[in-house]
This record gives structure tokens, sequence and C-alpha cells, in this order.
């Protein structure tokens, strides 16, 4: 099968190559349980940038082996082949792919409980493991796997697998104390953001804030349904302070986390309000008293459980929530990564092999 490997991490991310186009073998049946997918869309996810960068070198590459691999942990396709044991799947169904399954095959404590991303000895695909979506084939478990509403294509929701789930699972707790007149802010309208505004939507009628450092971005997010845009410009604090009476938002969701976006989310939340962590790349910090007096709270959100996937694809078959995309070819990979890297996706990248 065709697939595009990365051999080595790239810490400045100066590099022209990240990843190379390589025939490797076709994956297999190894337990009863697994399934083959033929990869119909695999997103290209800023985690994958990290992975190149090594971020996640020291937790995911700890005996210095994993590389070479293919990455793409965002995954939707057909099944090809299934094991003896599989049922209610079969050759040619559409299908997408939760991204973490326990290497227990769903036995521990946390996968019982529904904690698919906690899992004892987690299997990620694209991440933690040599093989992921950028290639023809994969390998996966029945465990993971959704069927795709009919309306649907692989290319329609292969993103939704993290990025959309990742949103969809942070929008969701927000939700759940969030009333009709308060007020959101959503730092980062992009891959994710984006998914999250129009999730907000379709499960809440809070007012949406969406705070955005670049004016494209900003405004895609006010044609998909943000009830007002606030750009970064040095004022941005108290542009929030404004359009929330002087108080803040009852709740702040950073999908950026680098940067100072995470000092600025928490500045603009509102005492007894909830600053939701999802992005990541800088430190935390902040006075205890300040979180004392103010009753804040900061809850991180890490993707999401097999059955918020179900859950969001029931959204996406309503049409309550699209992804906004650009498509590469499997083997312009590279220049996707790229892309991605320099700003320049609206949404969300994804390779068709």
């Amino acid at each position: 099968m065709k697939a595009q490997v990365l051999h080595k991490y790239d810490p400045e991310m100066k590099a022209d190559v990240w990843v190379t186009g390589e025939e490797l073998p076709n994956p297999k049946i190894e337990k009863a349980s697994d399934v083959i997918v033929k990869i119909g869309a695999a997103g290209v996810c800023r985690t994958d940038l990290h992975i190149i960068e090594g971020v996640w070198k020291h937790i995911t590459d700890q005996n210095n082996d994993l590389l070479p691999m293919v990455m793409g942990h965002e995954n939707a396709g057909w099944i090809e082949e299934v094991g003896k044991d599989v049922t209610g799947f079969k050759k040619g169904d559409a299908v997408i792919l939760h991204p973490k399954v326990s290497g227990t095959g769903g036995t521990c404590l946390d996968c019982r409980r529904g904690n698919d991303m906690h899992a004892e000895d987690p299997i990620f695909a694209g991440l933690n493991v040599k093989h992921g979506g950028y290639s023809e084939l994969l390998q996966t478990s029945v465990r993971n796997l959704i069927k795709i509403p009919k309306v649907l294509g692989p290319i329609d929701v292969a993103p939704f697998s993290d990025a959309g789930l990742t949103a969809y699972r942070v929008v969701k707790k927000a939700t759940r104390h969030l009333l009709p007149g308060e007020n959101c802010v959503i730092i980062g309208a992009g891959g994710l953001g984006h998914i999250a505004i129009q999730c907000m939507k379709a499960m809440c009628a809070a007012n949406i804030i969406v705070v955005e450092k670049a004016k494209a971005p900003l405004d895609h997010a006010m044609e998909l349904g943000a009830d007002h845009g606030v750009l970064i410009d040095g004022n941005e604090i108290e542009k929030v302070k404004e359009l929330t009476k002087g108080k803040g938002a009852e709740a702040v969701i950073d999908f950026v986390g680098e940067k100072g976006s995470t000092p600025m989310g928490i500045k603009m939340t509102k005492a007894t309000g909830t600053f939701y962590i999802v992005g990541y790349g800088e430190e935390i910090r902040v006075l205890a008293i300040d979180m004392i007096d103010q009753e804040k709270s900061i809850v991180g959100s890490l993707v999401g459980t097999w059955a918020e996937l179900y859950e969001l694809m029931e959204l996406a078959d309503k049409g309550l929530v699209k992804l906004s995309m650009k498509e590469y070819k499997l083997e312009e990979a590279n220049k996707a990564l790229h892309d991605l890297n320099d700003g320049k996706i609206k949404g969300r990248a994804v390779l068709v092999p």
C-alpha cells in the first residue's frame, strides 16, 4: 500500500520535507476482532505538526523506536476485511474510526466506563503506534467503528474523529451549565473552533463570542453563527468585558493554549465561571488567591468518548455541523502539513488516497 512516512523529528520545523511517499506491506487481520479499513479520507491535525516537532516524543517514543511512522489519527473509509468474530459490519460499510482504543481490547475499567481516551495501554493510531491514516489501508479494532450516516461520505466526516470529537466534548461540558442569555467565549476559530461554534449553536442558547488573531477565520466564524467577533489587537479583554456587561463570560473555551491565550482567557472568564483548556503549548500561571476570590474553575478536555463521536454523527446527519475543509491528495501530504503550519487552511485539511 502507499503511505506517507515520517522518518525524523524537526524541532525547528524548518525542513522542506517531513514525510516521504513509500510502499509498505498491507496490514493484516491479527485478532478475530480486527478490521481492515480502506482509507477514504484522513484529517491533517495540528497534533501531527507537534509529532513532527518532537513535542510528543517523551510520551510516545520513550524507547526511541517509534520512527519511522505513518501519522494520521482522523480517519474514515470503507471496511475492506473483517476478523472472524466481527459482527454488525461488513465489507463496503462506510465507517469513521474513534482514534483511541485500549490494548486490553476494551476490558480495562476506564473503557468499561466509556472513558476511551483514558484507556490502559492506549493505542492511538498515528500517534503512539507506527501506523496511522496517511496510507491506503489501516488495521483497527471493531470497537473503534461507527457507521457513517448514509447522506455523508468519509471525506465529509474524517476530521470529526478527533477535531470534531474534541470540540464536541468540550462544548458538551460547557452547555451543561450555560443558560440562555449567558456567554461563551471561543478562542480560536480554526480547525476545532469552527466546529465548536456549530455545536454550541445546535446545543445551547448562550451568546457566542469568538476571539481570533486573524480576520479571515473571524469572518468565517460569523458566517457559521457566532454572535460577536473580537479581533486580538491588544484590547480584546476589554472588548469581551464590554460585550458581557463588564463581568466576563460564564464559559471560555481556549483552542489555542499558547502565545498568551491562557492568561487572556482566564481574564475573560467571569467570577464563578469556567475556563476550558483544549489547546496546549504553554504553562497556565494564575495566583491562587485570584482563583479563590473569584471562584473560577479551570477544566481540561481531551478528545472524547465513542458515545460522544456517535452523538456528533447524529448532529452531522441532521446537517447541524459541517466541516470546512481543503482537500489534498495523499502524495500532497507535505504541502498539506506546511499549509497548516503556515496558517493557510480554512477549517481542516484532508488527505484523500
